[in-house]
């Protein structure tokens, strides 16, 4: 990550990937830690209605968490989040659901 930094509002409105191309979601909001001045994850909405059904709601965003991030550049690569989906992984590394807007 070397170069200039760039503003956390450039992630929001890009659309999101796992590691094995499936659309995931789109950036919607950035989650924040800003005692550590940290990106701890990312919201987002219009998601992959397979991927997610029978797991949020129609107006449920989901947030991960940004140590999924495997790469940012015109989209965002994260870790295979179907993987993690299925398996049940320990609840500080599970996909929280968000509620959105009614």
């Amino acid at each position: 990550m070397n170069g200039p930094p760039e503003e956390i509002t450039s992630l929001v409105g890009r659309e999101v990937y796992s590691n094995n191309g499936v659309f995931v979601g789109e950036v919607e909001d950035v989650r924040l830690d800003l005692d550590a001045q940290s990106v701890t994850g990312l919201a987002l909405a219009e998601l992959n209605a397979e991927l997610f059904a029978g797991r949020v709601d129609r107006n449920t965003g989901v947030i991960v968490p940004y140590r999924w991030v495997r790469a940012v550049g015109d989209v965002v690569l994260i870790n295979d989040v179907i993987e993690r989906l299925d398996t049940g992984e320990d609840p500080e590394d599970a996909v929280e659901a968000e509620q959105g807007p009614a």
